[in-house]
This record gives C-alpha cells, sequence and structure tokens, in this order.
C-alpha cells in the first residue's frame, strides 16, 4: 500500500463537484483536500466545512497558489479554459468537466501547454471509464469488425428540464448544491444539448473507435434559444462516415439512451449502453457477445476522478481513458455541429483533430 499523499484542490465546487468529484476524492485515503474555490462565501463555507478542505478562497488563484497536486475543474463550462489553464500553469494534474471549452482553438491550447508541461489533461467523460471499455476498445482497433465504414452514435437523456424552464430534475432537490439555470440554459455560455450531453456522446465514439472527423454537416431543434436536439453527419479522415444525434427526451427517472453502432468491412458491432448489451457479427457467420451484467453500464463519474489519483500516484498512462486529444477533438466536431446547424446545415470543416493517443 502507497504511504504517498495527493494534495487536491477544486476549482468550481457546484452541484457536481459536491455530488460527485469531491465525495470520490474524500474516499481516497491517498487524497489530501488541500483547497476549494466557488463564488458565494456561504455556499463556499459550507463545502469546507462539510468535506473538510484546509484553505478556501472565493479566489481560484489563492487555491492555486498552493501548488496542489491535482485539480479538479467543475466550473461552468465557459470558464473551463481560464481555470484548466492555470492549474496546468503551475505543473498540477488536471481532471476538467465536459466539454473542455467552448472553443476548439482553446481546447487544443490546453492540450499543448499539458504536454509542454508533462502533466495528465483528462475529461469528466465517465462512460469511458465503465466496465469492460478497455476490451471493446482494443477489440476495435484490432481489427474486429475490420475498417470502419460507418459509425453511428445517438443519446437520449432526460435532460428536458435541465435545458428548459424552471423545474430542473428531481433529483436536485436532494443534492448538495442546486445547478444554476445560467449554466444549462445561456447559449453564450455554452447551455442546450449539444453542449451539455454530446459532450458524452462524441468523446465515448472517437476514444472507440480512433476515427478522426474531418468535415460536418448539422441541423438541431431548439426551443426558446438552446438547442433540445441535434443530428449530424460527419466525414472523416480515410472516408469512414458517421452519424450523431441526440435529443433531450427521456423522462425523467429512465436510464439514458446511449447506443453505437458501428459498420467494417467484416462486420458490425452494436453497443447499448442502456441494455448492458454488446455484440459483434462478423461476415463469417461468428457472433460474440460481452459478458456484462445487469446495471455495469449505468453511468456514473467517478472513474475519471480515480483515474486522476492513480495517475499522480504514478499509475500508466493507459489510466486516462478521456484524454485531452479527444476533449479537443470532441469541442471542435460540437462546435461545427453548432456553426453548421446556425448556418443551414451548410458542412463545416473541423480543423484540428487528432485520434486519441
Amino acid at each position: 500500500m502507497t504511504t504517498k499523499k495527493i494534495r487536491a484542490s477544486i476549482i468550481g465546487a457546484g452541484w457536481y463537484g459536491a455530488q460527485n468529484h469531491i465525495p470520490t476524492l474524500k474516499a481516497r485515503p491517498e487524497v489530501i483536500l488541500d483547497g476549494v474555490s466557488r463564488l458565494g462565501a456561504d455556499e463556499l463555507a459550507r463545502v469546507r466545512d462539510h468535506f473538510g478542505f484546509a484553505f478556501a478562497s472565493e479566489d481560484y488563484r489563492d487555491v492555486l497558489a498552493r501548488k496542489p497536486d491535482i485539480v479538479v475543474v467543475s466550473s461552468p463550462h465557459h470558464l473551463h479554459y481560464e481555470h484548466a489553464c492555470a492549474a496546468i500553469e503551475i505543473g498540477a494534474h488536471v481532471l476538467c468537466e465536459k466539454p473542455m471549452t467552448l472553443d476548439p482553438a482553446q481546447a487544443w491550447d490546453l492540450v499543448d501547454r499539458a504536454r509542454k508541461r508533462g502533466v495528465q489533461l483528462l475529461l469528466v467523460n465517465g462512460y469511458q471509464y465503465l466496465p469492460h471499455l478497455p476490451e471493446l476498445r482494443k477489440m476495435i482497433t484490432d481489427g474486429a469488425i475490420g475498417p470502419i465504414e460507418h459509425a453511428m452514435v445517438s443519446f437520449i437523456s432526460a435532460t428536458r428540464d435541465v435545458f428548459h424552464g424552471d423545474r430542473g430534475l428531481n433529483s436536485w432537490q436532494t443534492t448538495f448544491f442546486r445547478p444554476e439555470r445560467a449554466t444549462w440554459q445561456d447559449p453564450a455560455k455554452g447551455g442546450g444539448f449539444a453542449w451539455g450531453q454530446m459532450s458524452h456522446a462524441v468523446p465515448l465514439l472517437l476514444w472507440l473507435t480512433g476515427l478522426v472527423p474531418e468535415e460536418v454537416s448539422a441541423h438541431a431543434f431548439g426551443r426558446e434559444i438552446v438547442d433540445l436536439a441535434v443530428s449530424g453527419s460527419v466525414k472523416c479522415k480515410g472516408g469512414a462516415v458517421a452519424s450523431l444525434s441526440g435529443a433531450a427526451a427521456m423522462p425523467q427517472g429512465n436510464r439514458g439512451l446511449m447506443r453505437i453502432f458501428l459498420a467494417g468491412r467484416e462486420g458490425m458491432l452494436t453497443a447499448e449502453f442502456d441494455r448492458d448489451w454488446c455484440e459483434i457479427r462478423r461476415d463469417d457467420g461468428t457472433v460474440r457477445k460481452l459478458s456484462i451484467a445487469d446495471g455495469e453500464w449505468i453511468y456514473h463519474g467517478r472513474g475519471p476522478v480515480e483515474a486522476l489519483v492513480d495517475l499522480a500516484l504514478g499509475g500508466d498512462t493507459s489510466l486516462n481513458r478521456s484524454p485531452g486529444e479527444t476533449g479537443a477533438t470532441a469541442t471542435g466536431v460540437i462546435a461545427a455541429l453548432l456553426a453548421s446547424a446556425a448556418d443551414g446545415g451548410k458542412p463545416k470543416t473541423i480543423g484540428r483533430a487528432e485520434a486519441p493517443r
């Protein structure tokens, strides 16, 4: 058992930070909860005292001045770049909430800065950390269905009341903090389904397949400013085509529908995360099913936080299943989706994109 201690700080201790990130860190015996930052003196004092942080400040720079080993950035979307950039520059390993940024250029700047500083940069994309995902990824990249010709991901989540109106999720009534409506319903701050939920689906598809997107054409259904549904067609490097779609349409209290279909030269793969189901059918007649227990693929966000700690303790880089490269490429895809939808579906180039390392 290691005796090494990791000092952790949180920037943006709001709803999900207090619901998932901080409790996961606190449960690790190697972690010292060193610093926490959020706006609101009363709320800050509450989270400091409840979880036992050594230091708290409304100014995130005061927290970073203590030189923590790891930093979780869970502030509102439009602040991710500023906060993650500052954390990387002090030499901390950083876990950033999704979407990584709202500007692809800023996302890639974070990737480049992390590489230069020699620190790990992870995104809070919990699907990649569910059981069997490394096995599934290896099967795909090793050619289980041959070269991919078509890929599809669709995500329908119970988030209509997050992006529209003032009801919010029923589960929020019992959370430590209730999310601010502005975080999810202001388009200038990344409100809407594409930034809020396709930032789960797009990184998952990219990480599993290694596809490198080049151009997007899309349409969106909007209601009172922000999008509630989006559908796009993607041209990828090497000729593969992909379909991306999603909607905030699942009734509350139901598991989100996340499904991926891959068509290759030698067969096809079906992965249904809402049904704990994955199957590969090959042209030679063989059928392979992953043995997934009921509920194993229910989404949670603990995996990326655990990986952040393990990486800081010296773990192998393969523990990072949500690398900055994937997050930055996904940022470019989502930005292009929204730009194309706003321009009547005209194709938009993605610019820089890389396969996950």
